[in-house]
């Protein structure tokens, strides 16, 4: 068979990465609808309680990312075998530890919260905000992480249309119920909270019929004998374990940026959350093409043909660095209109202009990590991904506690921005050890 051109490696990169940007953009989205929502009220500190509640979760759920992350590039490697036997065996392991590690959450929901309250250096009017939005929002984790793995599954079945459905179907409730309970009911940051935890349970049915009829759709396969199976459930959670790690570290990090920013005061922290805002959209929407790399590296690995993994790679980097210089074009045109958008506080608004150049510079930078994350991801290759982000996070908290005492907030970025560029050289170094691990 004749290897793909690069042409046609940029349209599979395009066909995928463009369902997924679509509905990743919509998750920033809805955190700026939850800041904009709480920006029209008149106090900055809702914004900054709805930023330190979801901090929380980012934390707490983004480290049970691996929950997603460790689902594709399996799912895609099955696919790639031609293995439907154990595309299903991937699925029912993950859905099973995803709603056991709910379970656990729900179960020790009280120690969470008075842990990461206690950490957080924000004033006592945000931590109590904070506190209203936490204790609605944490019964929605079951719902949470189990939605994690439908959407790994998907996208390692090089199915990105119905994760596109499933995100516009999660966030788009989720907005509509902030705006019926926060400026219609007048609920504040618990209507926030609850508009997501209805979301989350009600996107986990809808993927649960569009599983179902993706089931349907598969091969014959026994799977019933392989989910429990010893080795491949090993395999599984040392998997989970390293992109366990490396996230949390990475989480850790975000965590540090945005605790540092509340010492500066509440204005400030406001301001942050409203640019943090875009940065989140600018990496929602590059991880597009990474979630693209995550499937088509996954197939490339399970045909084990080193040619597609180079076409793959190659057409994910070009395609990705345009993306990331139309992104930060459009932040430096409009980003004073995004941040008025967001918030209607005079004292945000100003501070956030000041501060504005690091987001618009964030993509064009971030954007080699975003890409190589999902490299790594769909071969399997963890082991690199958790060595990589040790060394990042060592070498980001030092830059952290160098910079900001000497430059204020603007050091407090430039950390971040050092953090980005670090992840994408430390595993640009271990990709040719990758490449090498494939067969010819």
């Amino acid at each position: 068979m004749t290897a793909p051109t690069a042409p046609s490696w940029n349209r599979r990169i395009w066909a995928l990465a463009g369902p997924i940007i679509v509905s990743n953009v919509t998750i920033p989205l809805l955190g700026m609808v939850d800041t904009a929502v709480v920006g029209h009220l008149p106090d900055p500190r809702y914004i900054g309680g709805v930023a330190i509640g979801a901090l929380i979760f980012n934390f707490v759920y983004w480290g049970f990312g691996f929950l997603r992350m460790g689902t594709t590039g399996p799912t895609a490697q099955a696919w790639g075998a031609g293995d439907p036997a154990e595309i299903r065996a991937v699925l029912a392991r993950a859905l099973l530890l995803a709603f056991g590690l709910g379970v656990v959450l729900l179960l020790v929901q009280g120690p969470i919260g008075v842990l990461a309250f206690r950490l957080l250096h924000a004033s006592a009017e945000v931590e109590a905000e904070g506190a209203a939005y936490y204790a609605v929002r944490v019964w929605g984790a079951p719902a949470a992480l189990a939605n994690y793995v439908l959407l790994g599954w998907f996208f390692g079945l090089q199915n990105a249309r119905w994760p596109l459905v499933l995100q516009i179907f999660m966030n788009g409730l989720n907005i509509a119920l902030d705006l019926v309970f926060v400026m219609g009911l007048g609920w504040g940051v618990e209507g926030v909270a609850a508009a997501t935890l209805i979301a989350e349970y009600a996107a986990l049915g809808l993927g649960l019929v569009l599983v179902a009829k993706r089931l349907g759709m598969l091969g014959e396969g026994h799977a019933r004998g392989r989910i429990l199976d010893g080795a491949r459930f090993r395999r599984m959670l040392a998997v989970n374990r390293d992109i366990f790690i490396r996230t949390l570290l990475l989480i850790t990090s975000f965590a540090l940026f945005t605790d540092r920013g509340a010492t500066l005061g509440d204005v400030t922290l406001a301001a942050n959350a409203v640019l943090l805002n875009l940065v989140a959209t600018s990496a929602f929407a590059l991880d597009g093409f990474a979630h693209a790399a995550e499937a088509l590296v996954g197939g490339a690995v399970g045909r084990r043909s080193r040619a597609d993994l180079s076409g793959a790679v190659r057409a994910t980097m070009r395609s990705g660095g345009i993306a990331a210089v139309a992104t930060a074009a459009a932040f430096a045109a409009a980003g004073g209109l995004l941040i008025d958008l967001l918030t209607t506080i005079p004292e945000v608004r100003d501070l956030a202009r000041v501060y504005l150049p690091w987001a618009v510079a964030m993509p064009l930078i971030s954007v080699w990590c975003y890409l190589y994350d999902g490299i790594f991801l769909g071969a399997t290759r963890t082991h690199e991904m958790r060595n990589a982000a040790i060394l990042t996070t060592a070498l980001y908290v030092a830059a952290l506690w160098t910079l900001l005492p000497l430059w204020g907030n603007h050091g407090l970025w430039l950390a971040l921005l050092c953090m980005n560029a670090l992840r994408g050289l430390t595993l640009a170094a271990y990709y040719p050890r990758l490449a090498r691990g494939v067969a010819g």
